[in-house]
């Protein structure tokens, strides 16, 4: 045993390892990332560990080896089950033979997500067991519990931990012994693992008896607890455990700690219930706790009152704190609450989402604005650093619903208003992850739109880890550069185009040719992010040349470059030298190349 001081994340990870966890597959999201890239870190040499294209294919990688008995994680957060949910939902009805763990990490906020969802849903949608860690110890803990369930009951289990347990740390005993388990192999079986309707209508009449014995199971679940005593409860689960038990201190309510929200511990639940006249329900995202209590009092026929979000007694959005928690407890619990006297904070300055200096989207987003000055042009952006495009002075992102939705947006946007000129804006990991499907529909349905590929060579929101086009894999191993031209050609786009958003004129002249083409064309703008290259030499202004226009500023918006008195200055811990204020700059005041 070792004490490690452990994010929540990389306690997941090591927990997996430690429960002998042979295949690893997932894709990068915040708030999951860094519990595949543990695994991947900590590899005792025989766990094999994948970042798939997207959450599909990595859900399915997993499956099969879980057919072949190995025990296998999955690493995704919540708008990643989206994608993987048609797997998911066969795979319910199918099961499994090793122990499967789909972690999804929600994010209550949503800090770094398009949405709010709740995973507690899509367990009770897909009839699977969820398990909700409150804390970074219990996690690591919970995640072999997670493995054992799913294989006592040969059925793939969520592992749910939100962004404050997933980023949270804590010391945390760490067992160097691994569990020991072998796969067996694939044993052939088509009556088992070919889903036909008959072996769904089967398993979904066994999946309807199965999970009220795994909410017998759970009320007597390890991690599911029930403390105190009163006329007054609390039922509680994820952090918002741990808020609520720091708020309490020293009171001893009836207080019930679901662990497992799906299947729902009846059991334990209704012994909380008994003696109530009144319950309060703390929990993020969705009343999920709060609906399965109400139900069993309408089916008990309980008298008990219970409270939360849908009374309003509970926020119904964003993340519970320990002061939301401390108010709303001791309105529950008629207990004298002072909203705690903060001082002043002193007046921060505004500080914007933008893109870094240097980024090269910067200098492709502008060079297609120059490119549809005066012209009626509509683009659709997608997922990723990018988005950050929406702001002004770019102003270059039109819509943004969900990752690969730029391609096929635009293509509706097409036949709506013909005579716009349509543009879709997709980074190089998400083209793999969810994009050439839309290029496919595009060309096959024979669609005016343009494709922006802007290819920075890695996968720069989520921590810049490794995709199908850099040719370097989560084992170390070096793979053959999956060439995004290659791929359109091959779909049957007919004009693709590869230049550097840098050299500005040549950017601008690449999508004007491109967008003058009937059909599907694409220009794909290749430049590194600063992240994973040397920075070029250092531009510069000349105060004599500079005339105080502020071009470089109104039209770029790079956080390097300011005004200082009437001149314009870049800020030399800032600048990466793309060059591109200074081939904006119209009186050629900047230059630079100092190394």
């Amino acid at each position: 045993m070792e004490k490690q001081f452990l994010m929540g994340n990389q306690a997941i990870g090591l927990g997996a390892i430690r429960a002998g966890v042979r295949v690893v597959a997932g894709y990068p999201g915040t708030p999951s990332t860094e519990i595949l890239e543990t695994i991947a870190k900590n590899n005792p040499g025989d766990v094999y560990v994948e970042w798939s294209v997207n959450e599909k294919a990595a859900l399915e990688v997993a499956a099969g080896a879980a057919y072949a008995g190995a025990r296998t994680l999955v690493t995704m957060k919540q708008v990643g089950l989206n994608v993987a949910s048609d797997p998911l939902m066969s795979l319910a009805y199918v099961g499994v033979k090793g122990g499967m763990v789909i972690a999804v990490a929600d994010d209550p906020g949503p800090i770094s997500s398009q949405t709010e969802q709740d995973t507690r849903h899509f367990a009770q949608f897909s009839k699977l067991p969820v398990f909700d860690p409150c804390s970074p110890e219990e996690a690591y803990e919970m995640i072999v519990d997670a493995f054992a369930y799913s294989e006592k009951y040969h059925t793939p289990v969520l592992f749910r931990p939100t962004t404050r347990v997933c980023h949270g740390c804590a010391s945390i005993q760490v067992d160097g012994e691994r569990q020991d388990h072998d796969p067996e192999g694939f044993v052939k079986d088509s009556s088992r693992w070919v889903i036909f309707p008959r072996l769904s209508f089967q398993n979904h009449k066994m999946i309807e008896g199965r999970n009220p014995r795994i909410g017998e199971d759970f009320s007597s679940y390890r991690f599911n607890e029930l403390t105190g005593s009163g006329k007054r409860g609390i039922a509680t689960g994820g952090v918002s455990y741990e808020y609520t038990r720091e708020v309490l201190g020293e009171l001893t309510p009836k207080l019930l700690k679901v662990a497992t929200p799906h299947p729902f511990p009846e059991k334990l639940a209704l012994e909380f219930l008994d003696g109530l006249d009144e319950v309060l329900v703390i929990e993020e995202l969705d009343p999920v706790i709060e609906r399965e209590l109400t139900y069993l009092c309408g089916k008990h026929h309980l008298n008990v009152t219970i409270r939360g979000k849908l009374t309003g007694d509970i926020p119904p959005a964003g993340e519970n704190t320990v002061e939301s928690v401390r108010e709303a407890v001791s309105r529950f619990l008629e207990l004298p609450y002072e909203a705690p006297e903060l001082p002043e904070l002193p007046s921060m300055p505004i500080r914007p989402p933008v893109l870094c200096a240097g980024c090269p989207h910067r200098a492709s987003f502008y060079a297609v604005k120059q490119a549809m000055k005066g012209k009626k042009a509509v683009f659709s952006g997608d997922i990723g650093c990018y988005t950050l495009g929406n702001a002004q002075p770019l102003d270059m992102v039109d819509t943004c619903l969900c990752m690969g939705a730029d391609v096929t947006m635009a293509q509706g946007l097409h036949r709506v208003e013909p005579d716009a000129v349509n543009f879709s804006f997709i980074g190089d990991s998400t083209f793999f992850a969810s994009g050439i499907t839309g290029v496919v529909n595009a060309v096959y349905n024979q669609t005016d739109i343009v494709l922006i590929v802007l290819d920075n060579s890695t996968t720069a929101m989520t921590g810049h880890q490794p995709h199908p086009g850099t040719g370097i894999t989560m084992m170390g191993d070096v793979s053959q550069k999956i060439s995004i031209p290659t791929v359109l050609e091959a779909i049957g786009v007919k004009h693709v185009a590869t230049v550097d958003p840098l050299d500005l004129k040549a950017a601008i002249e690449a999508v004007k040719e491109a967008a003058g083409i009937k059909g599907v064309s694409a220009v794909i703008f290749k430049s590194p992010c600063i992240a994973v290259t040397k920075p070029a030499g250092l531009f510069s202004v000349d105060e004599g040349k500079c005339i105080g226009c502020q071009k470089c500023i109104r039209e770029l918006g790079c956080p390097a470059t300011t005004m200082e008195g009437k001149k314009a200055f870049i800020e030399p811990s800032l600048c990466y030298g793309c060059s591109i204020c200074a081939q904006v700059c119209p009186v050629g005041a900047i230059g630079g190349d100092q190394k």
